[in-house]
């Protein structure tokens, strides 16, 4: 049997730029498989459509409501076969929703919504009618392929079946948003530091979410974006912290797989364009990783140690990493490493990112330390993230997160500013201020004046840095002086305490 010149047009209500069309009935998703390698081992009139599936909590919903408005698909061939499809499970929470069905639950933010019967979170917004997502599961059938012929294979041998009716008429559903307040801020350069990966990580959600600008995506979204922003995380301990209970979006298990993406090389494998492992460790035909290990072996002071990821030759047209270079320095017997990203999924990659980077950094420090004999410790971990965003169907997870455990990071203070401590005095009919270096209190510099606002701008002109919050308890305490200064009621001033009369 040939297959049939009949032709269906797809249409899709959401991510319309991210798919491939053809006008049979079979949808094929390809999970982390690049669509286009699949594509070219088929005529369109084989398939209805071709596209990528990442993640079961933000793809299954959109794809789930465009199959319903494009009842004419029957078949649906889902491609599970690489790594990162085991690690994130969006194919197998796919195939489970077809194989094992759904029942009503809340989502991770507490929202109603279907949840997928499977061990991988997937979910549904609840407005859609339940009974048209039974009735689309019965009537598309469902096969795995765990290889890209296999997936051909079964693409080809359902278009040899014929036309078959649709099963019902175009069904669409409301979908509801969440708004961003967002305040006003600067739009280059931002600086999050904090002692985990687990703190960093909600300062920087909330600084996006704070200040970040809503702009459309390449992806038929939207993203809420800061734009060259450095997160310095000073003292992720080296088995690694998760929270309890774990609020971040891995956990120990996802972890192991993550970080052999980072430290190993893999082999070219069709529909992969890479890995971070192949491009450090094989790409450019040396390895990088150990390059770095050789380097600061011989000369240990070096700033030449520079890994790359970026192919000039191909990235600007193609599929480009987002990690692009990575730079390790020994300073004061301290490895530190600084990684730099293009674009950078703040909400769902950059945990995995930054705990990749920091087993790469230990990997380096473990180096050194047995060919050369070094005993190096772990310095920071420092990413500049010159896109820095959160994709719009993570916002509501965003919020949840900044909710929760935002203000709770808001009371962990432990008044360490780097930039040192001030303390002030009224001598001679003056407000004196004597800057003393961190730990060990040296005097470094004196300020003094009649009015707050002199002191304030003489200490803001030499210390940038300054913490905000630091910061402000210097304008209240210099405030709180020049009124005891200026007051004819003879007040006393003394610092951290309120005024009294003299």
């Amino acid at each position: 049997m040939t297959v049939s010149t009949f032709h269906f047009k797809y249409k899709a209500l959401y991510k319309p730029n991210q798919l491939i069309y053809g006008q049979g009935q079979t949808a094929v998703i390809t999970g982390w498989t690049v669509k286009a390698t699949l594509a070219k081992h088929l005529l369109p009139e084989e398939y209805a459509v071709i596209g990528q599936l990442y993640s079961p909590t933000r793809g299954l919903n959109l794809l789930v409501r465009n199959l319903l408005f494009n009842p004419h698909v029957r078949y649906l061939v889902v491609l599970n076969a690489t790594k990162e499809d085991k690690n994130a499970g969006a194919s197998q929470c796919l195939l489970d929703f077809f194989h094992h069905g759904f029942e009503q639950g809340l989502s991770d933010t507490g929202r109603p919504c279907w949840v997928v019967n499977s061990s991988y979170p997937g979910y549904i917004d609840i407005e859609v009618n339940a009974i048209a997502l039974h009735k689309l599961r019965q009537s598309v059938e469902c096969c795995e392929a765990k290889s890209i012929a296999e997936a051909v294979s079964c693409v080809k041998s359902y278009a040899q079946r014929g036309v078959i009716e649709p099963w019902g008429f175009p069904l669409e559903f409301d979908m509801s948003g969440v708004e961003s307040t967002i305040l006003p801020g600067q739009r280059y350069g931002h600086r999050i530091e904090g002692k985990t990966i687990a703190e960093t990580w909600v300062k920087i959600i909330h600084l996006i979410k704070t200040t970040g600008t809503v702009r459309p995506t390449a992806y038929d979204g939207q993203w809420q974006e800061l734009i060259d922003l450095m997160a310095i995380v000073t003292s992720e301990p080296e088995n690694f912290y998760f929270p309890d209970p774990n609020y971040l979006p891995i956990d120990r298990s996802f972890l192991q797989e993550y970080v052999s993406q980072i430290l190993d090389d893999a082999p070219q494998q069709e529909g992969v364009k890479y890995t971070y492992g192949q491009r450090l460790r094989s790409h450019f035909g040396r390895d990088q990783i150990q390059f770095c290990i050789d380097k600061l072996a011989n000369d240990i002071n070096s700033a030449r140690v520079v890994m790359s990821l970026w192919d000039v030759g191909h990235d600007a047209s193609d599929s480009p990493p987002c990690l692009n270079h990575i730079w390790v320095r020994v300073v004061d017997n301290e490895l530190s490493l600084t990684a730099t990203f293009r674009s950078n999924d703040m909400f769902s990659a950059w945990c995995a990112n930054a705990m990749g980077l920091r087993a790469l950094q230990m990997y380096i420090r473990d180096g050194i330390n047995k060919s050369a004999g070094y005993d190096l410790t772990l310095g920071p971990l420092v990413t500049v993230s010159q896109s820095a965003h959160i994709y719009d169907d993570c916002f509501e997870n965003a919020e949840k997160v900044i909710k929760t455990y935002y203000p709770k990071l808001c009371q962990q203070r432990d008044y360490c500013d780097p930039s040192g401590s001030f303390t002030i005095a009224i001598q001679n009919g003056e407000i004196l201020v004597e800057h003393m270096t961190p730990g060990s209190g040296e005097v470094v510099n004196c300020y003094s004046g009649k009015l707050a606002k002199q002191v304030l701008r003489a200490i803001a002109a030499d210390c940038p840095g300054l913490q905000v919050e630091h910061a402000m308890y210097l304008g209240a305490e210099l405030q709180k002086a020049e009124l005891a200064l200026s007051s004819k009621r003879d007040f006393i001033y003394e610092q951290d305490r309120p005024l009294q009369k003299a």
